[in-house]
C-alpha cells in the first residue's frame, strides 16, 4: 500500500541502539515494562503519524509510505540521519564551585540544566566537573522496528487520534462529537485531567492541528470539561428522605 502526504497512519514501533541493543523508545507498554523504560506519564498504544508532517524520523517516514497495513519492517538510521555525530567540543570542564554557587548538586550520570542547555555529568573529581552536552544518542545508529496498524479514514477517528497525541489522554477516556452542519468538533475532557500539567498547551496545539490538518470539514473546536457526580454520591442523594417523609413512615407503622 502506498501512503501519501496527509494520510493518518497508526503505527507500533520500537527504537534500539544498534551498538548496544538497548531499547530507548517504544509505543508498546509490555515491551517498555519488560526492558525497564516504562513511563507512567505517557499513553502507550498505536501512535499517530500524519505522513509528510515530520512527526517521525525522515528516513522512517520515507519507508512508511510503502509499508502495507499489518506489515512490520526494520529500518536502520545512521547517526547523520538521527542525532548527528558526537562533537568533542560539546564535552566541557567546569569548576565544581560554579555548580555549588548555582545550588546545583552534581552526580555522575545525572542530567543537569546549565545555562539553558542539558548535559550529562561524566565525572566529578579534583574540584572539576566534566559535562557532555552532546545528545545522549549522538553518534549512535538507531534501529526502528515499525508496524503499520491502520490507516484512519473516519473523521472522528482522526480527531481522537490527534487528541491522544496532543493531550496524552487514553482514547478510551475521550469523547469526540462532530456536527457537520456547524462544522464543529466537541471534545470532552474527563474531570481528572482538567488540572493536568500542560493541558492548556495541549488543547491549543490540538485545536491548531485539527484546523490545519482537516481543512474544509472543521471550522471550530470546542473543549468541554465534564465534571459529573460520582456513582456513590448519586445513590446517597437518591436515598435522602424528603422533609416529612420519615414522619409519615413512622405514622404508618404505628397505625
Amino acid at each position: 500500500m502506498v501512503f501519501s502526504d496527509g494520510d493518518f497512519v497508526l503505527i507500533e514501533y520500537s527504537v534500539r541502539v544498534k551498538e548496544t541493543g538497548n531499547l530507548v523508545d517504544t509505543s508498546i507498554e509490555e515491551l517498555a515494562r519488560k526492558e525497564n523504560i516504562y513511563d507512567s506519564n505517557r499513553v502507550y498504544g498505536p501512535t499517530l503519524v500524519v505522513i509528510g508532517r515530520g512527526w517521525i524520523n525522515p528516513v522512517v517516514e520515507s519507508e512508511l509510505k510503502n509499508i502495507d497495513i499489518g506489515e512490520e519492517r526494520v529500518i536502520e538510521v545512521p547517526p547523520e540521519k538521527a542525532f548527528g555525530h558526537r562533537d568533542p567540543g560539546k564535552v566541557r570542564v567546569f569548576s565544581l564551585r560554579e555548580f555549588q554557587r548555582r545550588g546545583i548538586d552534581v552526580r555522575v550520570g545525572e542530567v543537569i540544566d546549565f545555562g539553558g542547555v542539558s548535559g550529562v555529568v561524566k565525572s566529578v573529581s579534583g574540584g572539576r566537573v566534566v559535562v557532555d552536552f552532546n545528545h545522549p544518542l549522538a553518534g549512535k545508529t538507531l534501529v526502528y522496528k515499525v508496524k503499520v496498524v491502520a490507516k484512519l479514514e473516519d473523521l472522528t477517528d482522526k480527531i481522537k487520534a490527534l487528541a491522544v497525541k496532543h493531550l496524552n489522554i487514553p482514547g478510551s477516556e475521550l469523547s469526540v462529537e462532530y456536527d457537520g452542519s456547524k462544522r464543529e468538533v466537541v471534545i470532552d475532557i474527563p474531570a481528572k485531567y482538567v488540572t493536568k500539567r500542560d493541558i492548556q498547551y495541549g488543547k491549543v496545539s490540538l485545536a491548531t492541528n485539527i484546523l490545519d490538518l482537516i481543512r474544509g470539514e472543521v471550522d471550530s473546536v470546542v473543549f468541554r470539561e465534564r465534571i459529573a457526580r460520582k456513582k456513590e454520591e448519586k445513590e446517597q442523594a437518591g436515598s435522602v428522605e424528603e422533609p416529612g417523609e420519615r414522619a409519615a413512615k413512622e405514622s404508618a407503622k404505628e397505625s
